[in-house]
């Protein structure tokens, strides 16, 4: 996996944090948690983009594809929040967004899911990738 820069890093890491943070936060200020939690999750999905795998290893690249996916929920989970907390532009068309009602909740466990096994995954298969002669 190409190494992220120092910068890059800190905005990888600060990104997971403003997730957490504005998941947490849906319970108790429902009104920011969905900003907070957006900006996070763009952050953090762009610094995973950034973080390509350059090697010819099938399985490593199919891991790192299904991160990717894994990142684009976490940008649905983020619009899912908004969905839940209001109709941001009182558009009539957009009334069925009131069903999604913490619906978003399990998709954020199915993508913290996906994201453990992946990063485990990818580690071990680097870890293999390192040993061969």
């Amino acid at each position: 996996m190409k190494a992220l820069s120092r910068l890059q890093s800190i905005v990888f890491a600060a990104g997971a944090l403003l997730m957490l943070a504005g998941a947490i936060m849906g319970m108790m200020a429902p009104q920011v948690a969905p900003w907070i939690f957006a900006i996070g999750a763009l952050a953090y999905t762009a610094m995973q983009f950034c973080q390509r795998y350059q090697g010819d290893n099938i399985t490593i690249r199919r891991l790192s594809r299904i991160m990717l996916l894994s990142d684009v929920l976490l940008i649905g989970v983020a619009a899912m929040m908004f969905a839940d907390y209001r109709n941001p532009f009182q558009l009539e068309y957009l009334t069925w967004l009131r069903y999604i009602h913490n619906n978003w909740v399990v998709v954020l466990l199915l993508t913290a899911i996906i994201q453990l096994y992946t990063v485990y995954r990818i580690d071990a298969e680097l870890r293999k990738e390192a040993k061969k002669p």
